[in-house]
């Protein structure tokens, strides 16, 4: 049996890295400020058409209509399973 996460480990996890710095600063995908929002290259589309909501702590791709928290983001850019992705966050929290 696999390793399992508690509810409250990645509650943290989700809320506790803000998305735009995960983003820009630990996964380097691609970004910009356009008229007054935080756009990044969305990881399945790749386009522009997205924005973080900082209340939150979720991204969205307008055009592909796709969420992301930060494990959602972390498991498409790095193209990682859930638990790979968890780690990597975990290293990011410590």
């Amino acid at each position: 049996m696999g390793k399992y996460f508690s509810s409250r480990e990645l509650y943290k996890l989700r809320n506790s890295i803000p998305i735009d710095v995960l983003i820009e600063k630990e996964l380097a995908i691609p970004s910009k400020i356009s008229e007054g929002f935080f756009r990044f290259l969305c990881p399945l589309c790749n386009e522009f058409q997205t924005a973080v909501n900082p209340k939150t702590n979720m991204g969205r791709c307008f055009r592909c209509e796709k969420n992301f928290n930060t494990i959602d983001v972390v498991m498409t850019w790095q193209n990682t399973g859930f638990v790979d992705s968890v780690k990597y966050l975990q290293k990011i929290l410590k």
